[in-house]
């Protein structure tokens, strides 16, 4: 227990608290820009070829400029993405890829939605159909 005087001298830490997201800077969802897309394989035990892509997310705050490259994962099977496209990421970890903390959500910009999909349709970005 440190004495009166100690702690005037040198007060106590407040912990900072981890964010595990940072690079989506306390939003939800942040706008990105495709610029590679990749094949990765999972590890250990899995084993599969998962489609990635790397991204630039750009914010702006008081004159400067900020950007971050980032990867992705994508959602779903088949997808139209090429270079330059605008996606929306969003956190969440593909718990199989290393470093995989960020998911690119269907039907926003251009990213389309999977056409087949009828159950978790929030996920795939489909819209209420007949």
């Amino acid at each position: 227990m440190p004495t009166s005087l100690q702690l005037i001298r040198t007060p106590r830490l407040v912990k900072e608290h981890w964010i595990r997201t940072y690079d989506l800077k306390k939003s939800p969802q942040r706008r990105a820009t495709c610029f590679r897309l990749a094949i990765r394989t999972p590890r250990k035990p899995n084993s599969a070829k998962r489609k990635t892509m790397r991204v630039i997310i750009t914010y702006h705050k008081r004159r400067r400029v900020w950007t971050r490259h980032v990867s992705a994962y994508i959602p779903g099977a088949g997808h139209n993405l090429h270079k330059y496209s605008k996606v929306l990421i969003r956190g969440g970890r593909r718990c199989d890829i290393p470093g995989m903390k960020y998911t690119a959500i269907r039907g926003k910009f251009d990213f389309e939605p999977l056409s087949t999909i009828r159950k978790a349709r929030s996920k795939y970005g489909v819209k209420k159909g007949l």
